[in-house]
């Protein structure tokens, strides 16, 4: 029989060890627990580089499952847009993408920008049915009234501050508004959940962009002028034309992005997003993972030179000042297009079907 000291001792050091074991055990659930509760660092699904209907891979989770998350977290954007949580649906492709447009009364007018635009979606090679995925954010009643007459999917974004409904001349105030007015926006569909490529109304499309979109990036832009590195900072973006993932990252960073405006006024988004693109995305920064486009496949009056008809998907008509002029020579590009495309397969393969240089355009004095 054993003595009652020692087996009491060794009650009492099971005792203990029940305790330490139990207390452990919580330790470890509280730690599970709160990295599962946690705000994830990236949640959006990728962006492949494939040729289905609309060019992007789903993933899992979709934005739809996690944007609630998203926008748990940032409630200060969402009084601005009301009914947008209900279009988004309507327009995103299956994994959750939307394409944006905004537009003005002079922007959306019959013969005007707008039109064009929709245009070379049909004169281009089998993207067409991307229309079905473009969400148009007219800034104005009128311009709201121009979409719904030509276009299914139209936002009325209300802008009380100014009249953006002219053809606002480049860095007027009421283009500086207009511009940061769109950021804002699409600071609320990341919020939702939602991936987006934004494109200016002066921007004609050719082929699926979506296939240059790198997987691994957050952002995607285009470039007013391209080094032919893809991820050096040092490139000048073109924010006319940009793919965004929805993560919390992405969210931060057009949050920042829309506070640096207080830094560098009157300047617009563009030149902002350029000052500030080391503190978003170089060592040390945000961590956003940014890459440009090259030129030679997204184009733009900046540097055409640099362009080949058998590769391009886009035609930007940056560099250009005046809404007159923009519309001449992007007539003049889809008319280009179409003599292209009019050739037999064999005739376009032979390669070195340059664009000619804009008539009205050619000799920017500006940045646009």
């Amino acid at each position: 029989m054993e003595p009652q000291g020692k087996g009491s001792l060794r009650r009492v050091f099971v005792v203990l060890f029940e305790v330490w074991a139990a207390t452990s055990l919580a330790l470890l659930l509280l730690f599970v627990l709160s990295n599962t509760w946690r705000w994830p660092d990236t949640h959006a699904p990728a962006v492949c580089s494939c040729s289905g209907q609309t060019g992007t891979a789903s993933a899992s989770p979709t934005p739809r499952q996690e944007g609630a998350v998203v926008a748990a977290h940032s409630k200060s954007n969402e009084s601005s847009f009301t009914d947008l949580a209900e279009l988004l649906p309507k327009v995103a492709t299956d994994d959750g993408t939307v394409i944006i447009t905004s537009v003005n009364e002079a922007f959306a007018r019959p013969n005007s920008l707008l039109d064009i635009f929709r245009e070379s979606f049909r004169a281009g090679e089998k993207i067409s049915h991307l229309l079905d995925h473009l969400l148009v954010v007219a800034v104005d009643a009128a311009a709201y009234n121009h979409c719904r007459a030509v276009h299914p999917h139209c936002y009325h974004l209300v802008v009380k501050s100014m009249d953006l409904s002219s053809a606002n001349n480049y860095m007027s105030q009421a283009y500086v508004e207009l511009v940061w007015t769109k950021l804002s926006l699409q600071q609320r569909v990341l919020e939702l959940g939602y991936n987006f490529l934004f494109t200016d109304v002066d921007i004609v499309w050719f082929r699926n962009p979506f296939r240059h979109i790198a997987v691994f990036a957050d952002m995607t832009t285009s470039s007013d002028v391209f080094n032919g590195d893809a991820d050096d900072l040092n490139n000048f973006p073109n924010t006319g034309f940009y793919y965004m993932k929805s993560t919390n990252r992405t969210v931060e960073m057009l949050r920042r992005w829309r506070a640096a405006k207080t830094r560098f006024p009157p300047d617009h988004e563009q030149n902002v997003f350029n000052y500030i693109k080391h503190e978003l995305a170089g060592a040390g920064g945000l961590g956003v993972r940014v890459q440009f486009l090259d030129t030679a496949i997204f184009g733009g009056f900046c540097q055409l030179f640099r362009n080949d008809m058998g590769k391009a998907c886009t035609m930007h008509a940056n560099c250009c000042v005046g809404l007159g002029n923009k519309l001449h020579d992007l007539r003049g590009v889809l008319d280009q297009w179409r003599n292209y495309t009019s050739l037999m397969p064999e005739a376009r393969k032979k390669g070195g079907f340059g664009w000619t240089i804009p008539a009205k355009c050619g000799t920017p004095d500006k940045r646009q």
